[in-house]
């Protein structure tokens, strides 16, 4: 083998193997509110050698328990918005004739926040007096924390493609694993079905779902879970405030085991995580109590189950 080629196929063996060892898990549930980031910020505690990654583009939250100190931040660009000039414009009213979402004005100019970014003003416009611009559609940034490197972003308000968004914190995460030869990302995940959701747990390694013991809870859960599957992404549950609901959280129960799904751990109710999220701490750091305790040994379990797969 001449040794151009040998050198090639060297460096692509060591970035397989670079990439097999960093392990990817996504902490999901299937609405907001359940306790899926103080989870994650647990798992962030508890880790070595990781990076994190907050997905919850639209509502995040996880820098309020790692306190973050910005080190790069980046426009997210997105979408395309129409713009008017004026002074080319004649008049002639087309583009408010074929706007379905009527985002033209009387004045012709257009309503920022009605137009779709379809384009089809602009292209029909006969003195191309439209210009589609491109949107700001938020931020995202590389932190410092005292559990090791964050990627995490901003949505703007009424902004959409936040999918797209969740998609480019995640590669800017595993990134920085892999330069840092990290072997762990830890995501806080988007909650729901939708496309944030999607974007959060493709090609993860295990994805944890948070139910609260409601009905509801489970249906949101149910949901999820078979997005989840869908894309033959390994999944993992567990049980936030067991105690408060037992009956229910036994009916929960029974549902994973008939799916076949490991519940991996259940949390007791307790005011300490309400106070340690007061306090800008994760359990694991605000004290030694059940809730951390079981926190630990599920991340344990995580641990030992996906590098026992190696």
């Amino acid at each position: 083998m001449p040794i151009k080629t040998k050198k090639i196929e060297e460096e692509k063996e060591k970035e397989r193997s670079q990439n097999k060892k960093i392990k990817q898990v996504v902490v999901i549930s299937g609405k907001g509110g359940t306790g899926k980031t103080v989870i994650t910020g647990a798992f962030a505690a508890l880790a070595k050698d990781k990076v994190m990654a907050d997905c919850d583009v639209d509502a995040a939250d996880l820098h309020l328990l790692l306190d973050p100190e910005i080190k790069t931040s980046e426009v997210f660009e997105s979408g395309f918005t129409a713009y008017t000039h004026k002074e080319l414009c004649a008049g002639c009213g087309l583009c408010r004739e074929v706007c379905r979402f009527d985002a033209v004005r009387d004045d012709f100019t257009v309503d920022s926040i009605s137009c779709e970014g379809c384009a089809f003003c602009s292209n029909v416009c006969p003195q191309n007096a439209i210009e589609m611009r491109v949107n700001i559609s938020g931020e995202w940034f590389m932190s410092d924390t005292r559990f090791g490197p964050l990627v995490h972003a901003r949505l703007g308000i009424a902004e959409e493609n936040s999918g797209k968004l969740v998609a480019l914190v995640r590669q800017k995460a595993k990134e920085i694993a892999e330069e840092k030869n990290c072997k762990w990302v830890i995501i806080d995940g988007s909650p729901g079905i939708g496309c944030p959701v999607i974007a959060s747990i493709t090609g993860v390694d295990c994805a944890v779902v948070v139910v609260e013991p409601t009905l509801s809870g489970l249906h949101d859960a149910s949901r999820v879970i078979n997005v989840v599957r869908f894309f033959g992404v390994p999944v993992r549950a567990i049980i936030n405030k067991f105690d408060l609901n037992l009956d229910v959280t036994e009916e929960i129960e029974k549902w994973f085991k008939s799916q076949n799904i490991q519940v991996i751990g259940k949390l007791i109710f307790d005011k300490a995580v309400v106070e340690s999220v007061v306090k800008g701490k994760t359990i694991i750091e605000y004290t030694d109590n059940k809730v951390s305790k079981t926190l630990g040994n599920i991340w344990a379990l995580i641990e030992k189950e996906l590098v026992d797969k190696d």
